[in-house]
């Protein structure tokens, strides 16, 4: 006999493979103890989008959610659950939509983090909108963007404020190369961000609650190549750092789902982006790393869960500005204080004693899954929903033998 249920909601886009691997896994958990002393089951459903009145009450107890940031009805809804019914999210939908990656950059440089040089500069085309064109008839400053960007130097790059998935990213070399980007640029806002040349590793962590996966990322390659399996590329020191500002913007932000690119290079820890809404998770990009994020995203749904963990839709910026703002704090000193804050805000003891206590089999269950037909029938379905019928089989064989790699590193000793 179960003496709670929870329901988990999944608002989803386009993707099918995470979302068929998760619902798999919360099936083969089953019922689990909690600190309450009762038994705890968890189930998921997806989320369809209709009509919604602003007084009903939701089923779900949190919401994974794949699709308000691209669409604004369901982050309506999210809105709604979340002020007046407490249901959890994992990202909150109030500051990613206000703070997108401008108000990223602009909070994380007064942290002190080591953001590139970045300006952001006026539209190229102004907006169809007759109040926005008068009042830029008479406010807008001309500006020249050559001397503009002689401020940031090149080579640099040009990207949208508030992009995703490296829509509208150019590589910006010359002043041909930047007035030809500018001028394709349109009515969407776009910085101009000084390029880390000689950069030593790029750095893509993947953060799930409180855990963080720090992955080697080659932006150059094919998606399915761009993660490449490599540990320990890393210092000690470099990967802590890496894994702090993954944290602190994840924690500073109310985001709890969320990927974070930085570039080292010798002992500088460069954060360039963090500020996705839908971080990849797609079985065939992330592959061998695939496993691990549903594990986390398990262990941290149900913690969320079974513990009955409240939103905090606050965000307490002070806190971190306090810090920031220190001239007495080193830049070493400061990482410490934001790790604690972070640390404070995800409950990560209490995370870690709930996943020793209670889900001490996750890992286990993961591992039978991924040696399962179950698992290669998804992965198999998968690559040939993505790929051309003569590509088939190269990536089955890609995927397939990555995943025996995994098998083989996650093996039960």
């Amino acid at each position: 006999m179960v003496d709670v249920e929870h329901t988990i909601g999944l608002l989803l886009g386009m993707e099918d493979d995470w979302p068929r691997a998760y619902e798999a896994l919360l099936r083969r958990l089953g019922v689990v103890g909690g600190p309450d002393g009762k038994s705890h089951r968890t189930s998921s459903v997806r989320v369809t989008i209709e009509p919604f009145n602003l007084r009903y009450k939701p089923r779900h107890d949190l919401v994974i959610d794949r699709l308000a940031y691209w669409y604004y009805h369901p982050r309506e809804w999210l809105k709604k659950i979340a002020l007046m019914d407490d249901v959890y999210l994992l990202n909150s939908p109030f500051t990613f939509q206000s703070m997108e990656k401008h108000a990223a950059y602009c909070a994380m440089m007064r942290l002190g983090l080591k953001v590139p040089e970045t300006v952001l500069v006026p539209y190229k085309n102004p907006l169809d909108n007759s109040r926005y064109a008068y009042t830029a008839a008479r406010y807008n400053q001309p500006f020249d963007l050559d001397a503009t960007a002689a401020q940031v130097g090149y080579p640099m790059y040009m990207k949208p404020y508030d992009g995703g998935a490296w829509v509208g990213v150019s590589k910006i070399r010359n002043a041909d190369e930047l007035h030809s980007a500018y001028d394709a640029s349109g009515e969407r806002l776009m910085h101009l961000q000084a390029s880390v040349e000689g950069y030593d590793v790029f750095a893509r962590s993947l953060s799930i609650g409180p855990e963080t996966m720090v992955m080697k990322f080659r932006p150059e390659q094919p998606m399915h190549s761009r993660y490449e399996v490599e540990h320990g590329f890393l210092t000690a020191a470099q990967g802590d750092e890496v894994v702090t500002i993954s944290r602190l913007v994840n924690a500073f932000f109310r985001w709890e789902f969320n990927s974070c690119e930085s570039l080292v290079r010798g002992d500088d820890v460069h954060p360039i982006d963090y500020a996705n809404a839908c971080p990849d998770v797609a079985i065939t990009s992330l592959h061998y790393y695939f496993p691990w994020a549903m594990a986390a995203l398990l262990r941290w749904t149900v913690y969320c869960v079974v513990t009955g963990r409240k939103p905090r839709l606050d965000t307490d910026t002070a806190a971190y500005f306090a810090i920031g703002d220190d001239p007495s704090l080193s830049y070493a000193e400061k990482l410490a204080a934001y790790r604690r804050l972070a640390d404070d805000y995800f409950e990560a003891d209490k995370y870690a004693d709930f996943c020793a206590r209670y889900l001490g089999n996750v890992d286990e269950i993961v591992y039978e899954w991924v040696s399962s037909d179950e698992y290669r029938s998804l992965l198999r379905e998968t690559v040939r929903a993505t790929y051309p019928v003569h590509e088939h089989e190269k990536f089955l064989a890609h995927f397939g033998g990555l995943t025996d790699a995994w098998i083989r590193d996650n093996a039960p000793s």
